[in-house]
């Protein structure tokens, strides 16, 4: 797990630092209240944060302030480190929105549980919004993940002009699936479908079912050439899938599916909405065509 220090003091820093990585904790170390806002604000900011009281610029208080009333996803623990020890800056502390208070000199195996508290608070977090953000029946993301994930995607492609590119795809004909031969084997299907998906995927692209049959992928730092390739290998690789029924293993059903694939117009700075429609196109032209086929959006 990654903890930020927010520590001015030299000495103490390196002390703090010096202990965390000797119990194995991955260390950020800032000197004020400032700096370690400019590190919150990253997308892999630390999520544990143990900070100094007094400190120039902006100090713990301030910068627990800030924590609290940011609208950033995931929780971020505080623990708040001075030489203030009376019962009402305790209160002030806690009441700014620090979860835990340790006064220096603190004591290391204090300091190691408090940490652990803080860890498991965090862990807990996570698993529930993992839960909350994954589909229970196919493992791939939530419609409402996927959005939120993919706007976060979009925004840092055109800050930082790189490429990316939206593929959504939909079993062909599924409804004949669930009437021939139950809801139980479509429940497999789609958990086939979803399987193959994710196969193809490299580890920082994402799945989200987007409803129903309807899945979407968000393909970081993928151009036009790119995408057709890997959606083509997709849809390739579902055609070639026998999915065996399950009310008999003796036989297995073919599948197939369309695909529309969109890249992000980076010049004019286009939209999340924008992107999704032009991808949705191109997945209605795919089944206009014939479907079991991929078709790329128009600019």
């Amino acid at each position: 797990m990654k903890i930020l220090i927010v520590e001015d003091e030299p000495v103490s820093r390196r002390l703090l630092e010096a202990t965390l990585l000797r119990w194995n904790y991955d260390v950020v170390t800032t000197t004020d209240g400032t700096e370690a806002w400019e590190v919150l604000q990253k997308p892999e900011a630390p999520s544990l944060v143990i900070s100094d009281w007094m400190m120039p610029d902006m100090d713990g208080l301030e910068l627990c302030h800030r924590i609290r009333e940011s609208e950033k996803l995931g929780y971020t623990y505080l623990v708040m480190l001075t030489t203030k020890g009376r019962k009402e800056d305790v209160i002030k502390g806690l009441e700014a929105g620090a979860d835990d208070y340790l006064t220096k000199p603190f004591d290391h195996e204090e300091l190691r549980c408090r940490v652990k508290i803080g860890e498991r608070i965090i862990n807990l977090e996570r698993k529930i919004l993992q839960l909350a953000n994954t589909d229970s029946l196919t493992g791939s993301l939530t419609r409402r993940a996927f959005m939120e994930k993919i706007e976060i995607e979009v925004e840092r492609a055109i800050r930082e002009d790189r490429p990316l590119s939206l593929v959504i795809t939909d079993l062909d004909h599924f409804k004949n699936v669930n009437d021939r031969y139950g809801h139980q084997t479509g429940d497999l299907v789609l958990q086939k479908f979803a399987e193959q998906l994710c196969t193809l995927s490299r580890q920082y692209d994402f799945v989200g079912r987007y409803g129903g049959e309807e899945f979407a992928i968000c393909f970081p730092g993928v151009d036009d050439p790119s995408v057709i390739s890997i959606a083509e290998r997709m849809r390739k690789q579902v055609a070639d899938l026998r999915v065996v029924i399950m009310a008999d293993s003796s036989c297995s059903i073919q599948i197939t599916a369309s695909f529309g694939a969109a890249t992000l117009q980076r010049e004019g700075k286009e939209t999340l909405t924008s992107l999704i429609a032009r991808a949705d196109d191109a997945l209605y032209k795919a089944k206009r065509k014939g479907r079991n086929r991929v078709c790329l959006a128009n600019d």
